[in-house]
């Protein structure tokens, strides 16, 4: 039988695949439609109704794509309809983050230094911030101060910044990023499901009982559709943050957050610049580049948190220090794993700990005990090639110790 541990590491595996499929489908239909509108060109024989066209060749063939700003006269036969792409992303990133930080909430969600919350109280933060952000999102949306688009993207980066500031409070490091990932993810699937979709549903039911499309309904979804655009960029990287400790692990984490979303601008304005043939903003790279400089300047900060304290660790950490083999896997890992996971990694080459992950205390053992499990006892991928020479008997150890901290 595959113990939970196990089952849970190929679940993650498992739906990790299925959300960057999903996520290359949407971002890529997205990507290509800002594309192709701003590529628009107007001609001579266009028909009435039509806001421009556009030549592409791909494949060994022709396209030849019009668009029509509101409607055209008629309903057409065939219409496709892009828009399982994004609830399938948000669906599959959503079940993703349940496997991974409320089923391990103790390990990833909750670190106690930050705020001693209950796994539930953790959990319901989680969701709540993202359902609460939406509809807060969308009433601003609908104000009058959502009437200018500029204002708007300004209230809405401070809102953000505000939002990667109170996660960090609440947290992990990793937890945060994470978070503020899937928050403006929330809100780019929502715009989808309940604004641009339904907008141009009540379009296509207007053509089909004969009416006059209103255009509003288009503007509105042009707006969040900007929204989803300018957005796109940040959460990819703020989804792959939690892979990186120089993203997540800083004092200043929020702020390194913050500027990530500036470089979303930055990086969109100069390919929305090229579609549209308005130009080639070389100075958006050299923002971008000085953005980057930034965030690599403070990832250096550490965060100012006391992990070595054994007396202090939860009872989720502190079970495994306390199984009888720990004095021996302690000793193990201090000597096959420390060389390259320490504060100073020894090993050539390292000028940190792999993924930061540091095991040179008992507390530091304690807390990566899962990770020192399905790495080193379940599998063979550390130490990496066998280099520091780990035998059997101690990866056995390894495997005997962690199933009799957590009974199973």
């Amino acid at each position: 039988m595959f113990e939970l541990a196990i089952l849970g590491a190929w679940a993650e595996f498992a739906l990790r695949w299925l959300h960057v499929i999903t996520a290359i489908a949407w971002i890529g239909s997205s990507f290509y439609f800002i594309a192709l509108d701003l590529g628009l060109r107007k001609a001579p024989d266009l028909p009435e109704g039509a806001h421009g066209e556009e030549w592409q060749v791909h494949g060994g063939g022709f396209y030849h794509i019009r668009k029509y700003l509101v409607a055209p006269a008629h309903m057409p036969e065939h219409l496709t309809w892009f828009k399982w792409e994004s609830y399938a992303t948000w669906l599959s990133g959503f079940a993703l983050m349940a496997v991974i930080y409320y089923l391990g909430a103790e390990f990833y969600l909750i670190d106690p230094n930050v705020m001693d919350l209950a796994v539930w109280q953790a959990i319901a933060i989680s969701t709540g911030s993202l359902v609460v952000g939406w509809f807060a999102y969308d009433r601003i949306c609908k104000s009058r101060f959502g009437d200018d688009n500029t204002r708007l993207m300004i209230a809405l980066y401070i809102i953000l910044v505000g939002i990667s500031w109170f996660y960090t409070q609440v947290f992990t490091g990793r937890a945060a990023l994470l978070h503020l990932g899937a928050f403006t993810a929330t809100i780019m699937s929502a715009n989808v499901f309940a604004i641009i979709i339904p907008n141009q549903k009540i379009v296509v039911a207007d053509l089909i009982a004969g009416r006059k499309p209103d255009p509003k309904y288009g503007k509105i979804a042009k707006q969040r559709s900007t929204h989803n655009n300018y957005l796109t960029l940040p959460v990819i990287f703020l989804m792959l943050s939690n892979h990186y400790p120089l993203a997540f692990a800083s004092e200043y984490n929020w702020l390194i957050a913050a500027l990530v979303f500036l470089m979303g601008v930055t990086i969109r304005h100069w390919f929305n610049s090229q579609h549209a043939r308005s130009g080639n903003p070389h100075w958006t790279w050299a923002l971008t580049a000085l953005i980057f400089i930034a965030i690599m300047w403070l990832s250096i900060a550490p965060m100012r948190q006391n992990q070595n304290d054994l007396s202090a660790l939860p009872p989720a950490f502190a079970r495994f220090a306390e199984a009888p083999q720990f004095d021996a896997v302690h000793s193990i890992v201090m000597g096959r794993c420390s060389m390259c996971h320490a504060d100073q990694p020894l090993w050539p080459g390292l000028n940190w700990a792999p993924k930061g992950v540091v095991l040179e205390t008992e507390a530091q053992v304690a807390r990566a005990a899962r990770t020192i499990y399905l790495q080193s006892g379940v599998s063979h991928a550390m130490p990496p090639a066998n280099l520091a020479w780990m035998e059997e008997d101690e990866r056995a150890l390894i495997r005997d110790w962690y199933r009799s901290a957590t009974g199973s």
